[in-house]
């Protein structure tokens, strides 16, 4: 079974996209790594150079929380994730505004938790679909703004993903790729991994990768580094930093 239609992944996300502080309970010193896909948006969209009407996709976008920061900013935003279960407890949250999930204290131990969308965003604005980012449906048309958080080290092909971004996002749009790089052979096989080795005797890093993979189609504006912390329960977390390379569509596709 895939490991995010489970529930544990479910309620770990929930948590991670959704919880507060006081739920979550970071250890001592972590507290920066909190509130990560809002700080996708906060510190990585230009939202002064958004256009009247943007709209914007979020591709990977697990149970929603950046789909919905991103309706702050845009008319219509859209959130694909590949995981149906991730997808349907989204989709509820549009509906109710909620969701409400068991928190993993110790062992069967659970605290029952509910994840709210802030009143002061429109619901309405926010839709939600199953879909793969190595095969996205030919209709989904351009974007001003794409995110990919965290999604190109958690598919088998992640330069299929990638080829991918030229038709998705409109010229002058933006273009937001975090990840912290974990490649894994159980998600990625080592052949198609982005960066983490050596070829011809040249270190290559993923962010090597991406700019053999985009800069035909994008200008690099700049990186920053996204810390980040996912609870399993109260005395273990996972605490990674994501890189988020920041990108801008050219306006004239290179020849």
């Amino acid at each position: 079974m895939n490991v995010y239609e489970t529930e544990k992944l479910l309620s770990e996300y929930l948590l991670f996209h959704y919880g507060s502080a006081a739920e979550i309970c970071p250890p001592p010193g972590a507290e920066h790594a909190l509130d990560f896909p809002l700080r996708c948006v906060r510190e990585c969209v230009e939202v002064s150079s958004l256009p009247a009407r943007a709209t914007a996709l979020d591709l990977g976008c697990a149970v929603g929380r950046s789909t919905f920061e991103l309706a702050r900013h845009c008319d219509e935003v859209l959130g694909i994730d590949f995981s149906k279960r991730f997808i349907d407890a989204a989709n509820q949250i549009v509906e109710n505004g909620c969701y409400e999930y068991q928190r993993t204290n110790e062992g069967n131990l659970t605290t029952a938790l509910r994840a709210n969308v802030p009143s002061d965003i429109d619901r309405k604005r926010v839709r939600f679909e199953t879909g793969d980012a190595m095969n996205p449906r030919r209709d989904l048309g351009g974007f001003d703004v794409v995110l990919m958080a965290n999604l190109i080290d958690r598919v088998r092909e992640p330069a299929r993903a990638l080829s991918h971004l030229a038709c998705l996002v409109k010229a002058g749009g933006q273009l937001i790729i975090t990840s912290p790089y974990t490649w894994l052979p159980e998600f990625t096989p080592p052949g198609n991994w982005l960066g983490g080795f050596e070829r011809d005797g040249e270190r290559i890093s993923s962010l090597d990768g991406l700019h053999e993979l985009l800069d035909l189609f994008f200008d690099f504006q700049t990186v920053r580094d996204l810390p980040f912390l996912i609870r399993e329960h109260a005395r273990k977390f996972q605490l990674s930093v994501a890189q988020a390379s920041i990108w801008r569509r050219k306006a004239v596709s290179a020849a």
